[in-house]
């Protein structure tokens, strides 16, 4: 079985966003949804619903980023 990075899909309260992607990008969201909804045993969750968590993932595990936010806020990484 492949191992995601992004595990289910929790329900939160939605905010209305507006964004253009290219088609490629949303042909490979939906793969992405259909492979996680199989591998969670779900239903396939609305490709645009995977946005919030894989960008929440890339941040918190970027490493860079993670070190110069330290640098710019003088703590440990947390919001200011």
């Amino acid at each position: 079985m492949t191992k995601l990075k992004l595990g289910p899909i929790t329900e939160t309260k939605p905010v209305k966003v507006t964004v253009e992607l290219p088609a490629d990008l949303h042909r490979d969201l939906t793969a992405y949804a259909d492979v996680l909804g199989r591998e969670t045993g779900h239903p396939p969750t609305d490709p645009v619903r995977l946005i919030v968590p894989m960008l929440e993932r890339f941040i918190a595990t970027d490493r860079a980023f993670a070190k110069a936010r330290r640098t710019i806020t003088g703590s440990g990484g947390g919001p200011s």
